[in-house]
């Protein structure tokens, strides 16, 4: 079976590349390095080409100022859509975030974005499944809410329900070789941190030294577990502890 990867070279993206290759699927990448660009569509529809099944695990950025991120996140969608549909793809995984319709959100353009996303590929004719998760241990570090200076990190004080990069890829593989039946998936971790102590332990681990300083988040309730799952949400290890000794 022939299954194309959006966003081969990201953070889950890459996983599920490995993955599928060691179950013996021939494996498309597909990347803005191979020559295909999501949000003008360069290149997507000949990469499909006798494709069965598509992970969406992308994240695409405008090429210019020309056109806001979110926009450039839903043009993708559409284009992908389009492209599935063209070369009569039988199912899309597409990879989204947990709460991002909570109205907590109904300012913030990335999550925005998801909305629309996720609205796009449900209101298709595709045969597709929308994957939501939680943040992952991968976002002890990331920009959006951890700063770096040369004497601390200062790390916004939200509160959240990690799930671990490789525990999110195996999800996505199973619906390629396994499918759910299910229109929706929505996983978490088995833990609740707040994102400080997270960083805190993932530096620790990394031997850097520099003390962590929460900071007031840019909205109050990623302070007050908007971001943690659902009760519905099926709840998949590892913890913080077994996700560190992991990385050691």
């Amino acid at each position: 079976m022939r299954t194309a990867v959006l966003g081969a070279t990201g953070t889950a993206g890459s996983r599920v590349v490995e993955r599928l290759r060691a179950e013996g699927t021939q494996v498309v990448e597909v990347s803005r390095g191979n020559g295909v660009d999501l949000v003008s569509g360069d290149g997507l529809a000949a990469a499909l080409e006798g494709v069965h099944t598509v992970v969406d695990a992308s994240n695409s950025f405008p090429s210019d100022d020309s056109m806001a991120w979110g926009e450039a996140l839903t043009t993708a969608t559409r284009n992908v859509v389009a492209a599935c549909a063209e070369q009569r793809v039988a199912h899309l995984v597409f990879l989204s975030i947990s709460g991002v319709e909570d109205p907590a959100f109904d300012q913030f353009e990335y999550y925005l974005a998801k909305r629309e996303q996720e609205k796009i590929v449900a209101e298709s004719d595709l045969d597709a499944t929308i994957v939501k998760t939680t943040q992952w241990h991968e976002f002890a570090t990331n920009p959006a809410a951890v700063t770096f200076y040369d004497d601390r990190v200062e790390v916004q004080d939200w509160l959240v329900q990690p799930i671990a990069a490789d525990t999110v890829a195996d999800v996505l593989v199973r619906e390629v070789l396994d499918r759910s039946g299910n229109q929706r998936v929505l996983v978490t971790g088995p833990e609740s941190i707040r994102l400080p102590e997270l960083a805190r332990r993932r530096l620790e681990a990394l031997e850097d030294r520099r003390p962590v300083h929460a900071t007031e988040p840019y909205l109050p309730e990623l302070a007050q577990g908007v971001l943690r799952a659902p009760a519905e949400a099926k709840v998949l290890g590892p913890n913080v502890e077994e996700w560190l000794a992991t990385l050691a």
